[in-house]
C-alpha cells in the first residue's frame, strides 16, 4: 500500500539514485534538467514549485514511509478543470510490482477528488513501453501521437499525449 506526500528535500538523494543512465534520465525530465541530475538542480526544482500556484510535487511512500516513486502535478487549470501529470519514476528496483499503477492512481485520485478536476494529462515518450502500459493500467488513453518530436543524441523520439477523464457524477 502507498501512500501520497509532498516532496521534501530528504527526498532527493532516493530520487537522484532512481536515475541509473543518460537515456533514462532523458525519458524522465524531458531535457528540462542536466544529466547527472544534482541535488543543487533537486533543490531548484523544488524550489520553483513552491512558487508556482499551479503545480505541486510528490512523493510516494511504501508501508514503511520510505520514498519509493515520484511525480510532479502541474499546470492546473481551474476554468479546464484539468492538470498534468510529468516527471513519474517509480524505484528501478520496484519496477514491475504494481507500484508505478497505484502511486498514479492515487495521483488522478488526488486531482480528481482534493483539486475537483476532470481532466488529467501527461506524455510519455514511444521509448518507454513500459510507462505507457502503466498508465493505460489507470485507464489514461491516448489522444495524439507525434512522432519524431524530442531528440535524444542520434534518435528522435515520438510522444504519445494521454488523458484520463472523470466520470460525471
Amino acid at each position: 500500500m502507498l501512500r501520497l506526500r509532498p516532496f521534501k528535500m530528504s527526498d532527493a538523494t532516493y530520487l537522484a539514485n532512481w536515475i541509473q543512465d543518460e537515456r533514462s534520465f532523458n525519458m524522465w525530465s524531458a531535457n528540462k534538467l542536466k544529466y547527472p541530475l544534482s541535488e543543487e538542480q533537486i533543490k531548484g526544482y523544488k524550489e520553483m514549485y513552491e512558487i508556482d500556484e499551479f503545480g505541486w510535487i510528490f512523493t510516494a511512500l511504501n508501508e514503511k514511509g520510505t520514498p519509493v516513486g515520484h511525480f510532479l502535478m502541474r499546470m492546473a487549470d481551474y476554468k479546464k478543470e484539468s492538470v498534468h501529470f510529468g516527471f513519474i519514476i517509480v524505484d528501478p528496483s520496484l519496477r514491475g510490482k504494481g507500484y508505478g499503477v497505484e502511486m498514479v492512481s492515487l495521483g488522478v485520485h488526488y486531482a480528481f477528488e482534493i483539486l475537483k478536476v476532470r481532466r488529467v494529462t501527461l506524455g510519455v515518450f514511444d521509448t518507454n513501453p513500459a510507462a505507457e502500459a502503466c498508465y493505460k493500467k489507470v485507464g489514461f488513453v491516448t489522444e495524439t501521437y507525434n512522432k519524431g518530436v524530442f531528440n535524444y543524441k542520434d534518435e528522435k523520439w515520438g510522444i504519445f499525449n494521454m488523458a484520463i477523464q472523470r466520470e460525471k457524477s
